[in-house]
């Protein structure tokens, strides 16, 4: 009697449980997980679009005086006359405008925005030489401070260049652009040197870093590898 009756208590038990499918899994669901972390990528990718240069610069200040001087000696050049009949008032704008804008980019916006800095040291005995300064490996730039630099820096010299071919005949206007090509092509230089001989320094360093530890090449694999996978 005992016996039925502890079969007859099993069986309500099992009829009582809940039906279990064969294709479900007591393992955590990797296919939603994946889903979920690339659709937190998207919406983030969608907002960087969304928002303007200045939100996603990190010195928008720095920024806006590094496109304002040069833009406005192109815009007083090609414009200047629907103002004034004065050709020595656009003159002296022009070059203003022109000498603000080279010391501000050598001196202030290169440094803040892309972590580059030059100089020319005049040595004892008369000469120049080149001194560069760049940012810590470590401290990386802002991609959109970065790509706005390099892309105004050249954009305006080739502008200018391509606006001397109207002045050839004219001299006040040719004065203005020998200075605008002369002070830009300065700037173009000395960055596109200092940005060599950064990288040149980052690659000496990383190479010296490497020798003194073996196992850091590695660690950079595997960071590599585990980035690449997600």
């Amino acid at each position: 009697m005992l016996l039925l009756r502890l079969k007859e208590s099993r069986a309500g038990l099992l009829s009582g449980a809940a039906p279990f499918a064969g294709t479900e899994t007591l393992e955590p669901d990797i296919e939603a997980t994946q889903t979920n972390a690339r659709g937190s990528r998207t919406a983030q990718n969608t907002q960087t679009q969304t928002q303007s240069i200045w939100e996603q610069s990190s010195h928008p200040v720095a920024l806006v005086f590094h496109l304002l001087f040069r833009t406005g000696a192109i815009a007083i050049y090609l414009f200047g006359k629907l103002f004034t009949e004065r050709n020595t008032f656009i003159f002296i704008i022009c070059v203003l405008l022109l000498s603000f804008d080279f010391w501000t980019v050598k001196n202030v916006t290169g440094r803040l925005l892309v972590g580059l800095r030059w100089w020319n040291d005049i040595q004892p005995d008369g000469t120049n030489a080149w001194v560069f300064e760049s940012r810590d490996p470590s401290r990386p730039v802002n991609p959109m401070d970065s790509r706005i630099f390099w892309i105004s820096l050249y954009a305006t010299l080739v502008i200018w260049l391509f606006l001397a071919f109207f002045t050839i005949f004219e001299p006040t206007w040719l004065i203005i652009v020998a200075i605008a090509i002369t002070l830009n092509m300065a700037n173009v230089v000395g960055y596109t040197q200092c940005d060599k001989d950064a990288k040149k320094k980052w690659a000496t360093g990383f190479a010296a870093r490497a020798a003194t530890n073996p196992n850091m090449f590695g660690r950079l694999f595997s960071a590599g590898i585990g980035r690449f996978f997600g």
